[in-house]
């Protein structure tokens, strides 16, 4: 009887975590290129869902807008100790990195930046910015590379303001501005799966 109970609940506990796993799987991952444009994935961070931003591959250089109307696209960045606590990422850079254009950059200041949590490789960085009706929603974006001080902290998959802040405030993480600044809308998940997987 003991014998038989406990093979149910090993059973169950196998079916949640592939639920679990399924579910981690369809999270969409990688930048995707639509006409003269690329589509990554991100949060809003007002409530944690996800949202796409599109931009333009020709579009002009965004560096001489107007500082008043850039708002933060924060990058936060995740070490490979932390992949099982996380998961799948926007951007991946471990076994391949799926937004070419920008992912080995950000991994590199990463690595440079804080190696005693990133020097044992970069997991993957997700897009947090502040969506439509947001009152730092824009179209400008100013790139903010957000990198964990302690593996402890970076195991929080920080999708939100409040988890953002609360790690800023309690020193658990930085950020690091960089000089990138771009033209994004923000555009449907149907959208994005119009686009091809762009190519490294």
């Amino acid at each position: 009887m003991k014998t038989k109970f406990l093979f149910t609940i090993l059973l169950a506990g196998a079916a949640v975590a592939l639920q679990a796993g399924i579910a981690r799987a369809e999270l969409p991952s990688g930048e995707r290129q639509l006409g003269q444009t690329v589509i990554e994935p991100a949060y809003d961070l007002r409530s944690g869902e996800l949202t796409y931003i599109m931009t333009p591959q020709r579009a002009p250089s965004a560096t001489k807008a107007d500082a008043g109307t850039q708002e933060p696209l924060y990058l936060v960045v995740y070490p490979n100790a932390v992949a099982g606590y996380v998961g799948t990422m926007n951007c991946a850079h471990e076994g391949g990195d799926n937004c070419p254009d920008h992912g080995p950059a950000i991994a590199s200041i990463a690595q440079s930046t804080v190696p005693s949590v990133y020097g044992d490789g970069v997991w993957g960085h997700d897009h947090v910015l502040d969506g439509v009706g947001g009152s730092n929603f824009s179209v400008t974006w100013h790139a903010v590379v957000v990198l964990f001080t302690n593996l402890d902290a970076a195991r929080t998959h920080v999708t939100t303001a409040a988890q953002l802040d609360a790690a800023l405030d309690a020193g658990d993480a930085i950020t690091v501005e960089i000089p990138v600044v771009l033209h994004g809308n923000l555009v449907s998940g149907a959208t994005y799966a119009r686009g091809v997987p762009a190519a490294d």
